[in-house]
């Protein structure tokens, strides 16, 4: 089936949403925390978390627009300069994923949804609990992108909390074992399995293609 620009513009709104959203396939599944200068707490997940550099670590994630909707997770960022990432395991994903309802600002996603907040590391933020590999972060910075006025917030990684179990000699991350969750679209969640690890690619080891 063919879609013309045209043609994807006059599909309706949801299947539009769901269609596009699913193009760029299996995503990471993350939760999100933060604080305000307040006190009050903030989780939320997230589907959107690239790597952006290894020297100096850096990670990013897309906030959406905020006219129409309050983004608590980019309020508290910009007033704490911290955040949290917590990958979604199969054991909290329901719970995960019904941090996206949107609460008013004085309603704390972790007492909604019951998960836990975790302090430590004298890092404000807080991480969550129930997660198996966490990301401490400060604010670095905030790019504005002006095609859909969309933000990319870049963190620098401050805080790693991974099992050693879940890391190989090579540092790659089990994400199998940690039942670390996919997720395609906004709402349809995949359980990870590696199929497959290849050396270094090089031109002078390319493998007999026949």
């Amino acid at each position: 089936m063919y879609f013309s620009r045209q043609d994807i513009l006059n599909l309706d709104h949801k299947k539009r949403l769901n269609m596009i959203n699913s193009l760029s396939g299996i995503k990471s599944a993350n939760l999100i925390g933060t604080i305000n200068q307040t006190g009050q707490t903030n989780v939320a997940i997230f589907n959107s978390l690239i790597h952006i550099g290894s020297n100096p670590p850096l990670i990013g994630f897309i906030m959406r627009p905020s006219a129409e909707v309050r983004r608590h997770t980019f309020e508290n960022i910009i007033a704490s300069n911290q955040f949290s990432v917590n990958h979604v395991n199969s054991d909290i994903l329901q719970n995960a994923h019904y941090t996206s309802a949107k609460f008013s600002a004085d309603k704390s996603e972790f007492n909604e949804c019951k998960l836990t907040e975790e302090y430590a590391y004298n890092f404000n933020a807080p991480f969550v609990k129930e997660s198996s590999i966490k990301i401490g972060a400060t604010l670095e910075e905030v790019i504005h992108i002006k095609s859909n006025d969309t933000r990319l917030i870049i963190g620098k990684i401050q805080h790693l909390v991974i099992p050693s179990t879940f890391i190989s000699e090579k540092g790659y991350l089990n994400l199998e074992e940690a039942k670390s969750i996919g997720v395609g679209g906004l709402n349809t969640y995949y359980q990870l399995k590696k199929i497959a690890t290849f050396p270094y690619a090089r031109l002078t080891e390319l493998p007999f293609f026949g």
